[in-house]
């Protein structure tokens, strides 16, 4: 299998995206540790995922947090290979006029400023090893906006721009950072609008492939660019989107 004695970190891994892509990892045969706030929740879902998945509840926006996460990884695996930094939130759905500043910085402080929390203290372990893949799964939202997101579109964004820069400063190092871009997918994020008939409509009418995304239909990108099939690959951003971009 690819990932054949790899590990694995997947923050925001107990359900959704995150859940599915660790269920991907496993089956390529990597040790899958999952994140999140909530250990029980945690728990069900590593016994969900069985041999080889575990859990850890952690904040990814939280620094001490992130560094204990870090801790317990590289002392359960002797060394994480691959972090796909998966957590990531759009509560709120305002226009910018009518957002307030605690619920903008909410959303940077997970999207954005976890991402970052997250990758300097993996990249650190990484890069004492000289090897390592990091997966940022950031959105279309990057490259064409949404509406009344602007926090969130800002932040994944700024990920985007961060694994460039990431890459200029690591790849020679062995570190490489990509990215995984998913257009509309049926998660509870967005569970909201694929209920509402007319969104829905909207979103089909807007994507070429005329359907959401299943959630492991974003899970093959990130075992790609976890391998070594993608070795030469570092400051890439791999839309999975059903064509949205493209439009």
């Amino acid at each position: 299998m690819m990932l054949n004695g790899k590990t694995a970190v997947v923050t925001g891994g107990s359900r959704g995206i995150g859940l599915a892509i660790a269920k991907a990892l496993l089956d390529a045969g990597a040790k899958v540790m999952i994140t999140g706030r909530n250990q029980e929740t945690l728990d069900k879902a590593a016994a969900e995922l069985g041999v080889g998945a575990s859990g850890f509840a952690s904040d990814a926006s939280n620094e001490a947090d992130v560094q204990a996460l870090a801790d317990h990884a590289e002392s359960l695996f002797g060394g994480v290979d691959i972090l796909v930094n998966n957590a990531g939130i759009n509560p709120y759905y305002k226009r910018a006029e009518h957002t307030e500043l605690a619920e903008w910085q909410h959303i940077i402080d997970v999207n954005l400023t976890g991402v970052f929390l997250c990758t300097r203290a993996f990249g650190q372990q990484m890069l004492a090893r000289g090897n390592g893949s990091i997966i940022n799964i950031t959105s279309v939202a990057a490259h064409t906006g949404l509406t009344r997101s602007a926090a969130y579109c800002a932040a994944k964004a700024g990920v985007e721009a961060m694994a460039k820069s990431l890459t200029k400063d690591w790849a020679a190092r062995g570190v490489r950072v990509n990215n995984v871009a998913p257009g509309y997918v049926k998660t509870d994020l967005t569970a909201g609008l694929a209920a509402n008939d007319t969104l829905r409509a909207t979103i089909e009418a807007r994507t070429p492939m005329a359907r959401l995304a299943e959630p492991r239909e974003m899970a093959g990108a990130v075992v790609f660019l976890a391998s070594d099939a993608a070795s030469y690959m570092s400051g890439a951003t791999v839309a999975v989107d059903g064509g949205w971009i493209a439009t």
